[in-house]
This record gives structure tokens, C-alpha cells and sequence, in this order.
């Protein structure tokens, strides 16, 4: 009779623990689902790109005039070099340049007799070289200007055009456009997420992260280099919604 009643404690106890795990399979089913569905909506989303490209016209311009004299002594150098510095600076004046936009570095003067021996000694001992900057908002005035110099080489000015003392075309005026430019990059970004949605046959959700990359300035081409054209990318994470 006890025999009986263990064996039917047992029994029921292992129904009672059999129907508490499959009630926990149940419920842990259901809630992976849930879970497998939450997850895969959050996971729906399309990452795109977005360009603003502007063409703006320069608002600065550094024009640069490196010239160099020769001497044999440094007194002869200094008149010389304060001679062209003179010439540079009227030939500004006259083309209608402010002098405050004008500045001069000090002379770079070397001695060419050093380390030359007999006949390997040039004529004149003393070399120098200086640069006067022009640094003007008048764009079109340089432009126009930059033909004439050749009249300071017809004065005797031995001028040295190089890479390094090219003249330069500057945009300034970039903070004034940002806002515009970011969301322009930004609505273009929506477009290709828009076009991504259609052909996924869902919809454009909300942005979920979103990058701006660098503003970039380069010359329309090399041969228009008063007139910029400034490029931002965006990037873009949207969700996607049925």
C-alpha cells in the first residue's frame, strides 16, 4: 500500500514537471518570436549618400612678386632691392591697389662667393631675393592687372614667377553657405533612400545616425581658378518601415 502511494507521488510530480517545462517552452517560443521580430525590424534600414556640389566665385586673391637683385657689395644690394620694392609698389598703386592690402618679407641674402673658387665665382658676390604680397579682395582688379607686370621687367625688376610664388584665388566666405549646402547633401540623401524604398516596396523611416564628411574647395578647372567649387558629402542611416 505505501509502494502505491510513492508511485503515484512520483508519477505526479513528473506530470507536474513535465507540464511546467513544456508551459516554459511555450512561453520561451514565444518570446524568442518576439524578440526575432523585434530584431529584424530594427535591422531594416538602408545607409545612403548624399551630395551638395556649389560653384562660388573667389573673394580673395594673393599675388605674389618675387624679385632678385645682385651686387657686389651689400650697400649697392640694399639700394637695389629697395628700388624694385619702390617700382612693385607704384605699379600696385597705379593699378588702383590699396597699399595697406601690400606687405614685403625680409630679403633672403646670399653670399655667392662662398664655396666658389677662380673661375667658378659668378660676377656679382652678393645675391638677394624678396617678396612683396599683394593681398586684395578685389578679385577682377588682379585679374585684370596680371598682364601689365610685364612693364616692371621692362623697368629692370627681374622678377621670379615659380610654383611656390604663383598666384592664389581664395573662397572665404564658406560658413555663410554651410546650412544651405548640408541640407541640400541631406535631401539628396533622403532621394536615393526614397528610390532604395520604392524598389524594396517599403517605406523611408526616421534617420537613425547621420555623418557629414569634410567640405572640399578645389578650382573649377586650371584654367578658371578665380571661380570654387565646393563639394560635402552626408551619409545617412534611415530606418525602412513596411
Amino acid at each position: 500500500m505505501a509502494g502505491n502511494i510513492r508511485n503515484t507521488a512520483v508519477l505526479g510530480s513528473a506530470v507536474l514537471l513535465g507540464g511546467l517545462l513544456a508551459l516554459g517552452l511555450v512561453w520561451s517560443g514565444s518570446y524568442i518570436k518576439g524578440a526575432a521580430e523585434v530584431w529584424q525590424q530594427s535591422s531594416r534600414s538602408v545607409t545612403v549618400r548624399g551630395l551638395a556640389e556649389r560653384e562660388v566665385p573667389a573673394d580673395l586673391v594673393l599675388w605674389p612678386f618675387n624679385y632678385s637683385v645682385s651686387a657686389n657689395s651689400l650697400s649697392d644690394l640694399e639700394q637695389q632691392l629697395s628700388s624694385d620694392e619702390q617700382a612693385i609698389r607704384d605699379f600696385l598703386e597705379a593699378q588702383g591697389f590699396a597699399s595697406e592690402h601690400v606687405s614685403s618679407t625680409p630679403p633672403r641674402i646670399t653670399d655667392q662667393f662662398s664655396n666658389q673658387y677662380g673661375g667658378q665665382r659668378p660676377d656679382e658676390r652678393y645675391r638677394a631675393e624678396a617678396t612683396l604680397l599683394l593681398r586684395s579682395p578685389d578679385v577682377e582688379g588682379v585679374i585684370e592687372a596680371i598682364p601689365s607686370a610685364t612693364s616692371l621687367v621692362r623697368e629692370g625688376v627681374l622678377l621670379s614667377p615659380s610654383y611656390e610664388y604663383r598666384t592664389e584665388f581664395l573662397f572665404t566666405g564658406l560658413d555663410s553657405i554651410k546650412p544651405e549646402m548640408i541640407a541640400a547633401a541631406t535631401a539628396d540623401a533622403r532621394n536615393a533612400a526614397q528610390q532604395f524604398a520604392e524598389d524594396s516596396g517599403s517605406q523611408v523611416g526616421q534617420i537613425r545616425q547621420a555623418t557629414q564628411g569634410y567640405f572640399s574647395i578645389e578650382d573649377l578647372d586650371s584654367y578658371t581658378p578665380q571661380t570654387k567649387r565646393v563639394r560635402v558629402v552626408t551619409t545617412v542611416d534611415y530606418s525602412l518601415q513596411d
